[in-house]
């Protein structure tokens, strides 16, 4: 890091601390050569993403214009807010891990959809039908079956491991007996042997 002052290449920290809340640090420099001080920040260095439009433009990767979507569709549903900024912040994760540095808008609709399924089913039908442009009922109907049959299995899976005993005596077969109260012996006896 060289002086900005007088160009020398070699300085001394003298105070490191976090700045930014957390997304950079914040060095105090003290030059070797002149003995003047400088503030250097030191941050992570995100790679853009450049999304691709449906209409074959490309634009760089919005966090705030995904948010917006996601809370148009979450609207009225009771969905916290800080659930729906850590939607957007697992998928800008996802994104940055990718080696690709370009992606459809699609597949970033699609990102949004797994999450917005098992967190609200309006919110994922809402958003839906503008990510996947529905023209009419039928587009609606389809996606709610879907949502339905998807709904439908997760619980089948939960309820046939629910009902599974969750003892650990052994089974036996041995055959059951019926206690019959002495009262009704007799008449239960009495009407046997009359058939």
């Amino acid at each position: 890091m060289r002086c900005p002052f007088c160009q020398f290449p070699d300085n001394r920290v003298l105070e490191s601390r976090s700045a930014e809340s957390g997304h950079s640090v914040r060095r105090r420099r003290e030059c070797l050569r002149c003995s003047r001080r400088f503030t250097t920040y030191e941050r992570i260095e995100f790679v853009p993403v450049v999304v691709l439009k449906k209409s074959g433009e490309r634009e760089s990767f919005d966090r705030s214009k995904l948010l917006q979507g996601i809370v148009a569709a979450c609207e009225k549903t009771g969905v916290a807010p800080a659930k729906l900024e850590s939607i957007v912040d697992e998928i800008e994760a996802e994104l940055q891990q990718r080696s690709a540095r370009e992606v459809s808008s699609s597949e970033i609709g699609e990102l949004v959809l797994q999450h917005l399924q098992s967190l609200n089913e309006v919110a994922y039908v809402r958003f839906a039908s503008i990510h996947r442009q529905f023209k009419g009922i039928r587009d609606f109907v389809e996606t709610l079956n879907h949502l339905q049959n998807t709904v439908e299995s997760a619980p089948a899976a939960a309820v046939a491991h629910a009902a599974e005993p969750e003892t650990s005596e052994p089974v036996t077969s041995e055959p059951e007996t019926h206690h019959v109260p002495e009262e009704r012996a007799g008449v239960e006896a009495a009407s046997m042997s009359h058939s």
